[in-house]
C-alpha cells in the first residue's frame, strides 16, 4: 500500500482570499498529497462551496490533487455535477478525487431547502449510475424513480478513465454502495476499530459482488494537532463530536494529538486497520495556527509516515 496524507478544510479561517492562496501554495510546495474541502452549504461560520473550490484549485495549482469530502449528492443535479467533475478533471489534467455521500439526516440543508431525507440513498444511487455512465458513454438514457434522461451526453470527458468514484460514510448502506459501485472508500471521523470493521465489510461484499477495489483505495479522516490534548481547538472538537455522535463513538481514539511521533503513531493504527489514505483535518483556531500546523505536518509528520 502507498501511504499518502492530504489536508482537509472546513471552516474558512483565513483573513482574505489572498491568505487562502498563500496557504495553498504552502501545501503545493510542501508536497502535501491532496487538498480536501468539506461540503456544507449552510453554516454559521464562513465555509467555501466545494465544487467552486475544486474548479479554482484546478487553475491555481500544478501538482497537488484535490477532492470533496464528501459531496452530498442529493443537494445537486446529476447531469450538472457530472459535467462539473468532468470539466474540473479535464482542466486539471486528471487531478480530481471525487468522493460522494448521501448526507446526514440532521444536516441543516434539508430543513432549510424543504428537502426530505427519506429516499436520499436511492436518489444517490441513481445519481451515481447516471454520472458514471456520462463519464464513459457517448450517450445516456435513464429511466429511474427520481431522474429521467434521454440521450444525455457530456464532452470533454474526464482525463482519468475511469474517474475515481469514492464513497463516503460508515453505515451499512455506505458499505454496500462502496462494494457495488465504488472504486474506493473515504471514511469520516471514526476510530481505528470502526475503520477496520468497515474496510473488512467492504472487502467481503466486494468479493461477493465479483468486483475488486485496490487495497490502497481505503482512506479515513483524522483530526490532528501537533500540540497538547488540552489545547483549546482539541477540547472544542472533542466536546462537539462527543455531543453529536453516537454513544459508542470514542473521540479520544479518533484524533491524532501530541508530538510528531505521537501523531504518526496514531496514524499507523489506521494503517494497521487497512487504511492508507488520510485526510488530516487540522484542529486550529486561526489562520496563523493553521499555517503552523501545516508546516508541522509537512516538516515533521510526513517524512515519518509517507512512503516517499
Amino acid at each position: 500500500m502507498s501511504i499518502r496524507v492530504g489536508i482537509g478544510t472546513g471552516a474558512f479561517v483565513f483573513s482574505s482570499a489572498k491568505s487562502y492562496w498563500k496557504w495553498i501554495d504552502l501545501c503545493e510546495e510542501g508536497r502535501i498529497d491532496s487538498i480536501w474541502q468539506s461540503d456544507r452549504l449552510i453554516s454559521k461560520e464562513p465555509q467555501l462551496e466545494s465544487m467552486s473550490v475544486m474548479a479554482a484549485l484546478a487553475g491555481a495549482t500544478d501538482r497537488i490533487k484535490f477532492g470533496m469530502n464528501a459531496i452530498v449528492l442529493p443537494y445537486r443535479d446529476p447531469l450538472v455535477l457530472a459535467k462539473e467533475c468532468a470539466t474540473i478533471d479535464y482542466l486539471s489534467n486528471g487531478r480530481l478525487l471525487p468522493v460522494f455521500g448521501v448526507g446526514g439526516p440532521l444536516n441543516p440543508e434539508w430543513k432549510a431547502t424543504g428537502r426530505a431525507t427519506k429516499g436520499r440513498g436511492q436518489r444517490s444511487n441513481e445519481m451515481i449510475e447516471i454520472m458514471s455512465r456520462l463519464w464513459t458513454e457517448e450517450s445516456v438514457s435513464f429511466e429511474g424513480e427520481f431522474y429521467q434522461y434521454t440521450d444525455a451526453k457530456i464532452s470533454p470527458k474526464p482525463i482519468q478513465n475511469p474517474l475515481p468514484l469514492w464513497i463516503g460514510g460508515n453505515s451499512a448502506a455506505a458499505i454496500k454502495r462502496t462494494a457495488e459501485v465504488g472504486t474506493g472508500w473515504l471514511g469520516g471521523i471514526v476510530n481505528p476499530g470502526k475503520t477496520a470493521e468497515v474496510i473488512s465489510g467492504i472487502k467481503a461484499q466486494v468479493a461477493m459482488a465479483g468486483r475488486s477495489i485496490d487495497d490502497d483505495h481505503y482512506g479515513v479522516t483524522v483530526p490532528f494537532r501537533v500540540g497538547k490534548r488540552s489545547d483549546t481547538p482539541v477540547e472544542r472538537l472533542v466536546s462537539r463530536l462527543s455531543k453529536a455522535r453516537a454513544s459508542d463513538f470514542d473521540a479520544e481514539t479518533s484524533i491524532a494529538v501530541g508530538t510528531p511521533n505521537e501523531v504518526v503513531s496514531s496514524l499507523r493504527r489506521y494503517v494497521d486497520a487497512g487504511a492508507s489514505k488520510f485526510v488530516a483535518l487540522p484542529m486550529v483556531e486561526s489562520e496563523d495556527d493553521l499555517t503552523s500546523q501545516t508546516r508541522a505536518l509537512i516538516e515533521e509528520v510526513l517524512p515519518m509516515i509517507e512512503d516517499r
